[in-house]
């Protein structure tokens, strides 16, 4: 009876699985292997954030598989080592795998396949990650997209994504299961107690990623179009980290939508969304084609942009949530308390960083990387590049979001910025974004006191975003 191993990544999910499917399909024996490989991608490992999300995925698809009579069998180590001697104790005779678009990920599986082939074992991966693969896509030249829209039109002139399958009702049999490791030997919950905030805002797995699609569709989709951009407002999808670790397929998002677009008053909303997991789209599609981004500018002339030495430890302030700014303090908090960021403030917090602050995006890029549970290597890239002016289809150079009006804009009663900042929060709405401009008789009356009971700004808004645009002009080749 033909035995086949199905190699798990971040496809941690039972439904729509392609490589499932073809496994429970063509074997009558299908053992889910999940590697543990830390040493594979040193660079761009999981962060912090991931790492926690990641046990408790790894706990939920375990907990299904066995509602199935299967298991997830865990190893630690280099990934071909173990997939090698995973064959030869099951003495199975193929390995099934979901592709990865890293530029890391794309090597070791390339390395992986020719050399299972070359031992004589069947060895197939498939598209699971992406509604579009990054190949599929190219101008009229051949070359590929640089701008999101025509990169999108070109997408949607094809034809539709593949309905997405169902989970299977049964796994096949195995006769004789392979040692594994338990999930705690893989030591990936962090030591530092920050994440016990992560499991209050979060539930990772399939089922929760199901429920939450669910939940956005019904509540939503509707008003999403109007509402994505108010943190403050329960009006964006939160489905980035159960995409991300493949437990929620693009597909069944793509599909949910799609099918609700057609309901009475929710055609905007739903494009709105649909168009989102085209910006995902297209985030991978960049870094398989310029796979040096996630650490060199797209836009050469940036290459010998004058970057600040962080005077004072701005990047810290930053860091932490202070910086003076109560709707950057806010997102930055966020961030740290619960994995997470509304979109519109991380475009506010970038955009303070890399050009009030005119510290180096890199710096930006890692710490979203270890901190959030949606860390996602193309789509992290690609935001902080659009906002250090300097990537694809980024925003132009001078585009300086005024903190103090985004933060009137859409979060006007000042309800986020409480929410994070309590040293703000009994300041009137007209101060609660701009603490430092309130008339110190008011301050008095209301005990707050600038720069003893909140910081002073790092900078001043309007002197940073004249010297970052100073800076901008005189790079070579403007």
């Amino acid at each position: 009876m033909k035995k086949v191993i199905w190699w798990l990544r971040r496809d941690l999910r039972l439904h729509d699985n392609p490589a499932l499917r073809a496994a429970v399909d063509r074997a009558g024996e299908v053992i889910p292997v999940f590697i543990w490989a830390p040493d594979e991608d040193a660079e761009w490992g999981p962060g912090g954030a991931q790492h926690w999300w990641l046990h408790q995925s790894l706990k939920a698809l375990d907990q299904s598989l066995r509602r199935l009579d299967s298991r997830l069998v865990l190893r630690k180590g280099g990934s071909l080592t173990e997939l090698r001697s995973l064959l030869q104790e099951t003495r199975a005779t193929g390995v099934f795998w979901n592709r990865l678009y890293e530029p890391a990920a794309i090597k070791r599986d390339t390395e992986i396949r020719e050399a299972l082939r070359a031992d004589g074992h069947q060895a197939e991966s498939f598209n699971a990650g992406l509604l579009y693969e990054p190949w599929t896509q190219a101008t009229l030249k051949g070359d590929p997209y640089r701008v999101f829209t025509p990169f999108w039109k070109s997408c949607l002139k094809g034809p539709e994504p593949a309905a997405p399958e169902a989970a299977p009702q049964a796994m096949p049999t195995v006769s004789s299961w392979p040692d594994g490791i338990e999930l705690d030997a893989l030591d990936l919950m962090p030591r530092r107690d920050w994440y016990r905030g992560l499991g209050e805002a979060w539930t990772p797995g399939e089922a929760a990623g199901l429920a939450r699609l669910e939940q956005f569709l019904d509540d939503g989709l509707a008003h999403y179009d109007e509402k994505r951009d108010y943190p403050a407002v329960d009006g964006v999808s939160r489905l980035s980290p159960y995409l991300h670790f493949g437990e929620l397929s693009p597909r069944t998002a793509w599909q949910a939508a799609s099918a609700r677009r057609a309901d009475s008053g929710c055609e905007r909303g739903g494009e709105a969304f649909v168009r989102e997991l085209g910006w995902r789209e297209f985030a991978h599609h960049v870094l398989f084609h310029f796979p040096q981004t996630p650490t060199r500018p797209m836009d050469q002339r940036f290459e010998v942009f004058p970057w600040r030495d962080d005077p004072g430890g701005w990047l810290g302030a930053w860091q932490r949530g202070h910086t003076g700014i109560p709707i950057v303090d806010a997102g930055m908090r966020q961030l740290w308390q619960t994995g997470w960021m509304h979109n519109r403030v991380r475009m506010i917090v970038a955009s303070f960083l890399v050009k009030n602050l005119r510290l180096d995006w890199r710096h930006g890029a890692r710490w979203f990387w270890d901190t959030l549970v949606d860390a996602d290597l193309a789509s992290n890239t690609m935001g902080w590049q659009w906002s250090a002016g300097s990537g694809a289809d980024a925003a132009p150079y001078f585009r300086i979001f005024n903190p103090v009006l985004q933060g009137e804009k859409f979060d006007p009663d000042g309800g986020y910025v409480r929410a994070y900042v309590p040293e703000v929060r009994k300041l009137p709405p007209r101060f609660v974004h701009k603490p430092w401009a309130m008339p110190a008789a008011e301050q008095a009356k209301l005990g707050f006191e600038i720069g003893v009971a909140y910081p002073e700004p790092l900078v001043d808004l309007k002197t940073s975003r004249e010297e970052a645009l100073a800076a901008f002009k005189a790079l070579p080749g403007r």
